[in-house]
């Protein structure tokens, strides 16, 4: 079985989680890259890999493809469009299109959650009658980079400004803040049906950004399940794996962002952690044309999990940092792992984003209080320095 396998900057899910998965399997793995330097001892072959022409004409110069697979946020419709080229099971492009494109997402969900939203085209006016308080974000933006949550048109105006003097030619989008608990639903699918495999309760940080500061295992409600499954429904979202995150309002979830790949910062592991099962395995498997397992994830979780995101809370060198802890600690029936994502020297300019997270903690125990315990140790006894 060859999977080729679409990339752009290596992260822990594709080099801990997709690339292991796949030696498992013995599958053989071919990396498609714009930047092969950074993937030593595989076999890497550069190629535009946001130009689907790109990567159909660098594949059929290489191996005959069997898999054709992307965790990366850009490279879905791109990864699709070349599996569909091969006749190989993978995601609707139009769905990843809509997915990625903030704008695209909330024209489609509109059929199903009433969510003012207004897309701001460079060059564009700002509207003066949207409903404040209001979110203001690149349509295709990542990582909660120039989110920004606003009060009033002058505000907006001036957030606008800021973010088009780094972003002059992109797509903005303005919309009608979702009040209440953020929560997230991971779902797989086969091709023949979509399936939940899990959910988290998101801990944001301070206002007016929008920084994930910790997740923690919630399956989602019984009862959101239906207006979750109608907006993946309408988005065209079935196939392979999904992260969507949304609020819980007054009234009802309301979709914030569907992410059509998997989760993220480590909880992909935590995810697999929870359910007991190889999870990275399971989602090459299903672009392989096999079907999905039958299971319950309420059925197989065994413990509490948690992932915390260790935020930079000033700008400056790093001076002293935390162990990195690949494989698990354990104490008092807690296993512990730390990822350090940047080191001793280097230095961290606070962008109230996603990016000033400086490791990952993640934790599974035998329930809330025995895990909060652990990460609060952790903490106390290697703390992240910042001079």
């Amino acid at each position: 079985m060859r999977l080729y396998l679409t990339t752009l900057n290596p992260t822990d899910s594709v080099t801990g989680g997709f690339l292991p998965a796949a030696a498992a399997l013995g599958w053989d793995v071919t990396i498609l890259t714009d930047q092969p330097d950074r993937y030593p001892g595989y076999d890497v072959v550069a190629a535009d890999v946001r130009d689907p022409r790109a990567v159909i004409d660098t594949v059929a110069a290489h191996h005959r493809p069997d898999v054709i697979f992307s965790n990366s946020d850009h490279l879905q419709a791109a990864t699709a469009l070349a599996a569909e080229y091969f006749g190989l099971p993978g995601k609707d492009w139009r769905a990843c299109v809509t997915a990625k494109n903030k704008a695209l997402a909330r024209r489609a969900l509109a059929a199903v959650e009433p969510v003012r939203s207004v897309r701001l085209p460079p060059g564009g006016r700002v509207p003066d009658d949207l409903p404040y308080p209001v979110v203001v974000k690149p349509a295709l933006g990542v990582a909660s980079e120039d989110v920004v949550l606003v009060d009033g048109p002058d505000a907006l105006a001036a957030a606008v400004a800021a973010i088009r003097e780094r972003r002059p030619e992109e797509v903005l989008v303005a919309e009608e803040f979702l009040e209440g608990p953020v929560r997230t639903l991971e779902t797989l699918g086969d091709g023949a049906s979509r399936r939940v495999v899990g959910g988290f309760a998101t801990t944001l940080g301070p206002l007016p950004h929008f920084v994930e500061e910790r997740l923690d295992w919630r399956l989602p409600d019984a009862d959101h399940l239906a207006h979750l499954g109608a907006a993946l429904d309408v988005a065209g979202v079935g196939f392979g794996v999904c992260h969507t995150e949304y609020a819980v309002t007054r009234d009802g979830p309301r979709v914030i962002e569907i992410n059509y790949r998997l989760i993220g910062d480590n909880c992909d592991f935590l995810l697999a952690d929870l359910l007991g099962v190889p999870l990275h395995q399971w989602i090459l498997r299903v672009h392989a044309g096999e079907p999905l397992p039958v299971f319950d994830p309420d059925g197989l979780r065994a413990a509490y999990g948690s992932v915390v995101s260790l935020v930079a809370e000033r700008s400056g060198t790093v001076t002293a940092a935390p162990p990195d802890l690949s494989q698990p600690e354990t104490e008092d029936g807690v296993r512990l792992w730390h990822r350090a994502l940047r080191k001793i020297g280097d230095h961290v300019e606070v962008t109230g984003t996603n990016r000033d997270y400086l490791g990952l903690l993640r934790a599974v125990g035998p329930d809330r209080a025995s895990v909060d315990a652990a990460i609060g140790t952790f903490g106390k006894e290697h703390p992240w320095v910042l001079a």
